[in-house]
């Protein structure tokens, strides 16, 4: 059996893109789907369909950012899309319910995504990079075997944690280098790197693992001009001001490592 298509990851390449005419490649009413494909969608009924498109500026939740919601428009009705997964296989499932007719494969449709609240998970995201940064290039040569781990960039749950104990007493340390950081409005530029991009920037530690990256890809990264660069998927804001009022909610630590927590206003 061929493997089916990847969906093209158009909001990786212009996450200013808002609307986009694509194709829709497949239709499945939910309940068809294979169980492993199900069980990304927690909320899933019988009422829902997953539609696979071409194309995509739709977001899937991966990568610690919510996914994208809104609207496709089709010839004789409108999909609206509540979740966004993405398989395996690269294929990105749009979860939603169809207000009449469904779409045929073949036709031509055009996405609108939620404005308002993908501006939300952008500031939220680079807020959350903007605080790794600062909490590494503060904290790096003060915590013994400091390390990035993770983060969740959630409206209500948005949190970076680290490698290693961080005491409550630097979170105003933390927060005086965020506010530096996001008042020094650095750019941030989506890049595409290879290995050898890594090495040559002293960045080894970042390489992606090679699984995750296809022969012949390159891998994407933020850079947050003048702090730090990560690996990443998700959407961002063009400059780290952009992120707005971004502030520490408190430090907490659990079996050697520490999670700090943060919200934008």
């Amino acid at each position: 059996m061929a493997t089916p298509a990847r969906t093209f990851l158009a909001y990786q390449h212009d996450a200013h893109l808002h609307t986009l005419e694509t194709v829709v490649t497949a239709v499945h009413p939910f309940t068809s789907l294979g169980e492993s494909d199900r069980q990304l969608f927690k909320d899933g009924t019988e009422n829902h369909h997953a539609v696979i498109t071409e194309k995509t500026i739709f977001h899937p939740q991966g990568g610690g950012q919510p996914s994208d919601t809104g609207v496709i428009k089709g010839p004789a009705g409108t999909f609206t899309v509540t979740a966004v997964r993405m398989t395996n296989d690269g294929q990105v499932l749009h979860l939603g319910q169809f207000e009449s007719s469904t779409f045929s494969p073949g036709e031509i449709v055009n996405q609108e995504i939620d404005v308002d609240e993908r501006l939300l998970f952008s500031r939220l995201h680079t807020a959350g990079h903007v605080l790794g940064a600062a909490v590494r290039h503060l904290l790096e040569k003060e915590i013994e075997n400091f390390d990035e781990l993770k983060a969740s960039h959630f409206p209500d749950s948005a949190a970076c944690e680290f490698q290693g104990a961080i005491e409550g007493k630097w979170k105003d340390e933390i927060q005086k280098r965020l506010d530096e950081y996001i008042a020094a409005k650095m750019p941030v530029q989506v890049e595409w790197w290879d290995e050898d991009d890594f090495k040559a920037k002293g960045l080894e530690r970042l390489i992606p693992d090679r699984s995750l990256v296809l022969p012949g890809e390159k891998s994407r990264v933020v850079n947050i001009v003048g702090a730090e660069v990560y690996p990443c998927g998700g959407t961002h804001v063009d400059t780290t001001d952009l992120c707005g009022q971004t502030s520490v909610k408190k430090i907490s630590r659990k079996s050697g490592n520490s999670r700090v927590s943060y919200v934008v206003k």
